[in-house]
């Protein structure tokens, strides 16, 4: 018995070494989502940003920012109750279409004074001469539909929050707009 167990321990040890060797000599492929990452993938990382990384130095007229809101969310074109989520409708108000759309949002506990701010790309949108798009942060996929951080002030903080949203289009001046959350938590279809 003691002759198997002799071979069984040296194969075992052996094994072990080998792949210590092996985790020594790999690095971890892991990247960490930098914060001006924007995916507007469902269920992407959304993390805070420090500043805004736009540059908003466009003048033209005709990008505006309306009907901003971050509850009793309703659907703009079926006019159905939806679940509680930021959401703005963009217009373009001019001849041309409007390429390069970003924006850049800053949440704000008024009771505590903590502010969060987010900035997202948004990819795949064009706004046509003369047309509007409405854009929701609730992590469902679809066209004007982007991601949202879960655990931002927006969701955790039981105080009234506001939102001050800053739209920008390569070229035009920025746009601006405020939604508010009252008191509370918890998202709820209205």
């Amino acid at each position: 018995m003691k002759k198997l167990l002799r071979p069984a321990a040296a194969l075992t040890a052996a094994l072990i070494a080998l792949g210590s060797l092996a985790a020594c000599g790999s690095s971890p492929t892991t990247t960490q989502p930098s914060a001006s990452t924007s995916v507007s993938a469902a269920g992407a990382t959304v993390l805070p940003v420090t500043s805004n990384p736009m540059n908003t130095t466009g003048t033209k007229p005709g990008l505006t920012v309306t009907d901003a809101i971050a509850e009793n969310n309703v659907d703009p074109q079926s006019k159905a109750a939806v679940p509680d989520r930021l959401q703005f409708t963009l217009t373009n108000t001019t001849t041309a279409s409007m390429t390069g759309l970003a924006v850049y949002y800053t949440m704000k506990d008024t009771k505590t004074g903590a502010t969060e701010s987010y900035y997202q790309k948004l990819d795949g949108l064009t706004l046509a001469p003369g047309h509007k798009e409405t854009v929701y942060f609730d992590n469902a996929s679809g066209a004007g539909h982007y991601p949202e951080n879960k655990y931002s002030l927006y969701r955790s903080s039981t105080n009234q929050v506001t939102i001050t949203v800053l739209a920008d289009a390569a070229g035009y001046a920025p746009a601006t707009a405020t939604a508010t959350k009252a008191p509370g938590t918890g998202e709820k279809l209205d």
